[in-house]
């Protein structure tokens, strides 16, 4: 079996693909004050509650955007499992061609995004990732990474006014009754929640413009869903893109080997 990791800012998210069929799927909180070992009793943890052993694990692929939690896991899974992984990154085939000013600037899950979208849908495409930063990549017809744009994550946008104001309060996130607050907190989710919207739909608007209109649109992250439920802008939901990127990619440089 093949275990992927996609370790984020805010989560890391492990997938087991028995063969080429995602079994299992987790999401936990990054935590770079924890050591490898806690990493690997909770890795332990969450295989056993699903009925696999770590001793089923043949191959693991990784990726990162976080380097000091790329250290630990990498050092948890040759402890437990007794394998390095196969960490995306400088000299790793990918399939994609990064066509910006500076390739080595643009994180491993974006091009794994890029790689993934186009086995499934093929391009052009703009792929739009809803995680700690809210990021639009563009893809080209024939699968090129062509750039893309970053604004500040959903999350992190409504911590943002908590922290940098007075008087406003910390709010869960969730879809306002209307989208005019008849209260602080109704006013802040409906500026959060349809502020993103609008976002997306303008943001999408020109990528279109520059890919063409045969431009998919193809959406991944914790709150896809959420904000596929209020626009009609997005194509496809793929809340584990990145790791059927990291099965790909995985078998693309096994094959190779």
């Amino acid at each position: 079996m093949l275990l992927c990791i996609d370790i984020g800012n805010t989560n890391i998210m492990f997938g087991l693909y028995r063969n080429n069929e995602l079994v299992a799927h987790w999401r936990v909180n990054s935590d770079q004050a924890r050591m490898p070992d806690e990493y690997g009793l909770v890795l332990m943890a969450l295989m056993s509650h699903q009925g696999y052993s770590i001793q089923d694990i043949g191959g693991v692929a990784l990726s990162s955007v976080v380097p000091p939690l790329t250290e630990t896991i990498s050092e948890m899974l040759l402890s437990y499992i007794g394998r390095e992984p196969l960490v995306v990154g400088s000299g790793v085939r990918t399939g994609v061609a990064i066509r910006i000013d500076n390739p080595r600037e643009v994180g491993a899950d974006r091009i794994i995004n890029v790689a993934a979208v186009y086995k499934l849908y093929g391009g052009p495409a703009c792929i739009v990732d809803f995680g700690t930063a809210t990021t639009f990549d563009a893809m080209s017809a024939t699968g090129d990474y062509l750039g893309g744009a970053i604004a500040p994550g959903i999350r992190l946008a409504a911590d943002a006014l908590f922290r940098g104001t007075a008087k406003l309060p910390r709010i869960d996130f969730q879809r306002p009754p209307n989208a005019i607050g008849t209260n602080t907190v109704d006013a802040m989710r409906s500026g959060i929640l349809y502020g993103y919207v609008g976002l997306v739909e303008g943001m999408v608007q020109r990528f279109r413009q520059a890919l063409g209109p045969e431009m998919v649109v193809v959406a991944t992250g914790g709150l896809a869903e959420v904000i596929g439920c209020e626009t009609e802008v997005l194509n496809y939901i793929e809340p584990w893109l990145t790791l059927k990127g990291l099965r790909l990619i995985y078998e693309l440089n096994r094959g190779a080997a």
